[in-house]
């Protein structure tokens, strides 16, 4: 499987480069075994809890686990290698699972990094119901804050953590909050504008037009001023924006409701990940288009043929029975290639531009 490896380009040039396949990184191997311990964090957002995993190196052997419906590579409660290490955390997508990119997770761990999930309240596979409010709108940042400053202050995982090398990825909905995270600041009333030039966007729109109908209901007298009030609140919860976190690896990110100057404002290395036939969200609305404005672009690659939710991990059996469509990809994509070539390019990243030596990781 090719790749298509873009630099950030500051022109229009390089929307011709697209289509030119350049070398990619070579795949690394595991260094070590991986352990796994459930956690619980507390959401400043909706004054309840987050259930969340830590994966970390370890000494101890490897053990295949099961969860639900997902197989970890990794030992629960194993024994964790010491020494402060890098930190990432990973926010999932809309509706999506603390444990729905396990094996970036166990990938990063096994090198030497100490990784964070969370499950976003409202906003995952049991509870969809904050969809379009503040409580995820602008509460998903504070809530990957919220893990961060949770693992720090905990006597246990403070001492696994470098708190001067802590990144963020992100998929989806998860990108968008990534990019958050990091500078960037959204412009909601984009939506407004992106669907009257698209009306036929089924995945963006059609719950958009939904969303307008309710608002009527609730009543709102515009979307517009709902939108509005949104973004009065982006503070409400604190800065969305968290100078601790010194990287983001945004997959297939929400970049719609980003203007320029919301992209502009980005401080921090940015790598953009998208399947270059991602239906759900198109990426010369979304990817694309955060590519073409952020200053701080390290990279940017395209799985060709791949849909949206090639960054999901490879599905089980048991998976790809009860949800297909998330498991499914188009001819062609293999997702279990293509996770080799996202895992060591998220490895890459970290590693470069958090300042880790291979060496000091275990490889």
């Amino acid at each position: 499987m090719k790749y298509q490896c873009l630099q950030p380009f500051r022109h229009l040039l390089w929307l011709a480069l697209l289509l030119l396949a350049l070398p990619c990184s070579s795949y690394a191997q595991p260094a070590t075994g991986v352990g796994f311990a459930p956690i619980e964090i507390h959401d400043p957002v909706n004054a309840g809890s987050m259930p969340g995993y830590v994966f970390y190196p370890s000494a101890a052997p490897t053990e295949n686990t099961r969860i639900g419906l997902y197989d970890l590579h990794a030992k629960r409660g194993a024994p964790a290698i010491p020494g402060a290490k890098p930190l990432v955390v990973i926010s999932h997508g809309h509706g999506g699972s603390d444990l729905g990119h396990h094996d970036l997770a166990v990938y990063l761990a096994s090198h030497g990094f100490i990784v964070a999930t969370l499950q976003h309240p409202k906003d995952n596979y049991k509870d969809t119901s904050g969809i379009g409010t503040p409580a995820v709108l602008i509460g998903r940042p504070i809530q990957v804050e919220a893990t961060i400053t949770m693992l720090l202050d905990d006597a246990h995982w403070k001492a696994l953590i470098d708190p001067e090398k802590i990144g963020v990825a992100g998929f989806s909905a998860g990108g968008y909050t990534a990019l958050m995270l990091v500078g960037a600041v959204p412009r909601f009333t984009r939506l407004i504008s992106f669907c009257k030039a698209h009306p036929d966007n089924t995945n963006v729109c059609t719950p958009f037009r939904e969303m307008e109908a309710q608002l009527l209901g609730q009543g709102w007298t515009s979307t517009e001023k709902y939108l509005t009030s949104i973004q009065n609140k982006l503070q409400r919860w604190g800065d969305p924006d968290d100078p601790r976190v010194k990287a983001a690896f945004a997959m297939s990110p929400w970049g719609m409701v980003f203007d320029q100057a919301g992209l502009g404002s980005i401080n921090r290395p940015v790598y953009l990940y998208d399947g270059a036939d991602d239906q759900f969200q198109p990426i010369q609305y979304n990817t694309l288009h955060a590519a073409a404005l952020i200053k701080t672009l390290v990279g940017i690659k395209l799985i060709p043929k791949a849909g949206h939710f090639v960054f999901l991990a490879p599905c089980s059996k048991e998976m790809m029975s009860a949800v297909p469509r998330v498991c499914t990809d188009p001819p062609g994509v293999n997702r279990a290639i293509a996770h080799r070539q996202i895992n060591a390019d998220a490895l890459s990243f970290f590693r470069g531009t958090l300042h880790v030596l291979p060496e000091a990781v275990g490889n």
